[in-house]
């Protein structure tokens, strides 16, 4: 029998809280997505002026993270024509993605979901989603 150790609701809102803070401080509308350990989303913001298509990818970049147990702009590299895990991109409908903006969340060394960020730069974005791994006070 497993034991699985995930977010739950309030982890969701402190991480989404503490993410859209960043977003606002930065003066960059984001959207803001949260999944658990299995890449199920659980939830998601889009502020006033996020970009619509950045809904999309923030959601994939969590799902990335949570996937991958890495932060999605650290699998850039190594998915490139020639590299291990060149075509990742392309699998799974296309939802993998290697832009920065989606950070796992890890909890005694074990992944218990994810945040993904869309819609500033690959910098503002990883930015705003440590943020809001902080707001739930670990980043490891």
């Amino acid at each position: 029998m497993l034991t699985l150790r995930r977010l739950d609701n309030d982890d969701v809102a402190r991480m989404i809280n503490g993410a859209k803070a960043k977003a606002e401080e930065i003066g960059v509308p984001m959207c803001i997505a949260v999944t658990d350990e299995s890449s199920n989303l659980m939830g998601f913001l889009r502020m006033d002026g996020g970009k619509v298509p950045s809904s999309t990818i923030a959601i994939d970049k969590a799902y990335t993270a949570a996937g991958t147990r890495k932060r999605t702009h650290e699998l850039a590299e190594a998915t490139m024509p020639g590299n291990p895990i060149y075509g990742l991109t392309s699998t799974v409908g296309g939802r993998m993605v290697v832009i920065a903006g989606g950070v796992p969340v890890f909890t005694d060394g074990v992944v218990i979901g994810a945040i993904g960020v869309s819609s500033g730069t690959p910098t503002q974005d990883l930015a705003v989603a440590e943020a809001g791994v902080l707001a739930l006070g670990t980043l490891e």
